[in-house]
């Protein structure tokens, strides 16, 4: 895309145009200045976004825009409201999709509110870093964060003098990961008395750390979402109906009567869901039932492919089968055979392709973490305080939105790729996982890649 003087004119309109809106969470007009210093900050050019290399760009003294983010009085929590707020008004979409997933950012030092060894996606191994948990909003031609909160290990929720020292508040404890992604989706559902507008979604996608969660799964559910979420090869359940369940029969006349619901004799086995994908390539080719191959979208190294199976699924839970079915989608790459297993709360008239195409939208979360580290300079900070972290993680938030926005202007709002369609030529994606497999596979299937295809 060229970009011409008049192109670079109108972002700098819309930009102090997009600032303005967050005008009455910022009360006074130094800080309302600062806000907007921040925000040029982290949309320049600067190859580094720390404090002080905006302040130098921008002429002013470091220590102000410390003190905007530390003490400075203005509410971040409106301006979070009011950033969903915007997304709401301007990118509503019926389909549209939550991903919740999270994020590591390298740090040395302790200082650092939430900082200690742990496990950084970023760098794919263990090292001193900070994580975050957080929510974007997806749709076909449109992502952006929305929420997110700083993971507190417990260690630190367990030296409260520490917690203090960065001022962490005493009610901020250490939550599981998939807990804090509960907490976020009830503050993006909540209607509040200042909210104009909620951020209205149609489904929750999370990868196997969370779906493999009961608890996580049961919370998404009781909020009234339909989660599609990666679980492990390892969960364990049964396929087709439901297996019965009886107290056993009493053996003998000594001690209490048994009580406890079991299997009834004769049921099938629980299964390990990796047991589904054990069939090879011309396996799966030659058993259309059951087997359907899918494009998933085109990569600069050729079309991306999966073999997919799909089955109403009762998950383990206490030995037993839990009450209501899922949706087990069973998928394996038709290249290299990795393998991907995913469940899903969808209604029994849900279409597959709509499933597929949630499933695999994981990438959309990913592509904001990119985004926000090397453009908006998400993991640039250099903050000891609870307040001036949790405000860089919103002007962070904030500044990508607005990238994202623009970016989906200049393009002139063209529609993003569909992540699940069918091959040209082949029969359109209408079909429903409540329709057997073979049926499913005929209106939705496509084929292959040639060999050419598999370079």
């Amino acid at each position: 895309m060229t970009i011409d003087i008049t192109t670079l004119e109108s972002v700098r309109t819309a930009l102090d145009e997009f600032t303005a809106r967050f005008d009455d969470c910022i009360k006074t007009r130094p800080s309302r200045k600062h806000f907007g210093t921040y925000l040029d900050g982290q949309l320049s050019g600067l190859s580094h976004k720390s404090i002080e290399a905006i302040a130098q760009q921008a002429g002013v003294a470091p220590r102000t825009l410390q003190e905007f983010l530390a003490t400075c009085r203005w509410d971040d929590a409106k301006v979070r409201r009011r950033l969903q707020e915007i997304i709401a008004a301007d990118h509503a979409d019926p389909n549209a999709v939550v991903v919740i997933d999270e994020t590591g950012m390298g740090k040395r030092g302790d200082k650092t509110p939430g900082v200690q060894r742990q496990y950084n996606g970023e760098s794919g191994k263990v090292d001193t870093c900070v994580v975050t948990v957080n929510l974007a909003f997806s749709t076909r031609n449109f992502h952006a964060l929305f929420d997110n909160a700083v993971f507190l290990p417990k260690s630190w929720s367990q030296d409260r003098k520490r917690c203090r020292a960065a001022g962490i508040p005493d009610d901020v404890v250490h939550r599981p990961k998939w807990r804090i992604g509960l907490e976020l989706l009830d503050g993006a559902r909540g209607s509040g008395a200042d909210r104009e507008t909620d951020l209205a979604f149609r489904h929750v996608v999370a990868d196997e750390a969370y779906g493999a969660v009961p608890g996580f799964r049961d919370g998404v559910a009781e909020r009234g979402c339909t989660y599609v979420v990666e679980v492990p090869s390892t969960m364990r359940g049964w396929i087709g109906t439901r297996p019965q369940t009886e107290v056993p029969a009493r053996r003998s006349n000594r001690g209490r009567p048994p009580s406890t619901l079991a299997l009834a004799a004769g049921e099938a086995r629980v299964i390990e869901i990796r047991e589904l994908a054990t069939a090879e390539d011309q396996e799966r080719l030659d058993d259309p039932t059951t087997w359907m191959s899918w494009h998933v979208k085109d990569t600069q190294r050729g079309p991306q492919v999966w073999d997919v199976r799909v089955e109403r699924f009762w998950p383990s839970r206490d030995r037993l089968p839990e009450e209501n079915a899922q949706w087990l989608i069973v998928a394996v790459h038709a290249l290299n055979g990795a393998r991907k297993y995913f469940l899903s709360n969808a209604p029994i008239d849900a279409e597959l392709s709509e499933l597929l195409e949630v499933a695999f939208g994981r990438w959309h979360i990913e592509r904001c973490f990119r985004d926000s580290k090397q453009q908006i300079g998400l993991g640039d900070f250099e903050l000891r305080t609870w307040r001036g972290l949790n405000r860089h993680l919103t002007l962070s938030m904030v500044s990508l939105l607005f990238l994202a926005a623009q970016t989906r202007r200049l393009r002139g709002g063209k529609p993003g790729h569909r992540m699940v369609e069918p091959r040209a030529g082949e029969a359109g994606c209408g079909s429903t996982v409540g329709r057997p497999p073979a049926l499913v596979g005929a209106s939705g299937a496509t084929e292959r890649p040639e060999a050419a295809d598999r370079v």
